[in-house]
């Protein structure tokens, strides 16, 4: 599903290269789910972020599905993304003028769909919802807010899953509550799940626990 090889990103600073991620190889195979831990700083984000083709690499390649991502203009990876990626982020990213179910209904709206509500509403439903509809991000708690980010997430059923720290931003009973339902998503539907997190003993769940430190892969953990 993902074949990284010899990746590498630096960025600059006060006019001198940082180098953030160097040399990475890494191969993630359909239906994994994959956990990056590493301290603050170690290019957990970034390699997410690139996975996703928000940014592009100082050098190396990045094959999603089959598809070289350095070979697509900026709107081939939106679309890409739209067709194949899902993405859940600590920030949950919600559309504050719309309500829960149009911040759902959007992402299939932009594929296509025809059923675009009722397969919103279904996922709403999915994730525990269905009595928030109609009610505006700020009206929701952060757990809320963060099971519609997962909603929203699997509009269209992606083949990769993405998330950055998705329970950074909640209290251990949301973030449990976030975590499971990520999980059973996941095992229901057979993607690739790729998650950031501090959380070990979330990392502990995952298929398989890469660690970065220094922008390196320098430890890789498969569970059996």
């Amino acid at each position: 599903m993902i074949d990284i090889q010899n990746l590498s990103m630096s960025l600059s600073s006060a006019g001198r290269p940082v180098t953030i991620l160097k040399e990475i190889y890494l191969h993630v195979p359909q239906k994994e789910l994959l956990a990056i831990v590493g301290p603050s700083g170690s290019g957990k984000s970034t390699l997410l972020g690139l996975m996703a083709g928000l940014d592009r690499p100082t050098a190396g390649s990045i094959v999603i599905d089959g598809i070289d991502l350095s070979t697509l203009s900026e709107d081939a990876l939106a679309t890409l993304r739209r067709e194949k990626i899902g993405m859940v982020f600590q920030s949950f990213h919600l559309i504050p003028t719309m309500t829960a179910l149009e911040n759902v209904q959007i992402p299939l709206e932009l594929q296509g769909k025809t059923n675009a509500a009722q397969e919103a509403k279904r996922l709403m439903t999915a994730v525990g919802l269905e009595a928030r509809f109609d009610h505006y991000p700020v009206q929701l708690s952060g757990g809320e807010q963060q099971r519609v980010a997962v909603a929203r997430a699997y509009a269209g059923s992606p083949a990769l899953l993405l998330a950055d720290e998705p329970t950074g931003n909640l209290d251990s009973k949301n973030g449990t509550r976030v975590i499971d339902l990520l999980l059973d998503l996941h095992r229901d539907l057979g993607n690739t799940f790729v998650l950031v997190t501090h959380d070990m003993a979330l990392a502990e769940r995952a298929d398989r626990i890469i660690t970065l430190r220094d922008g390196e892969i320098v430890e890789e953990h498969t569970h059996t």
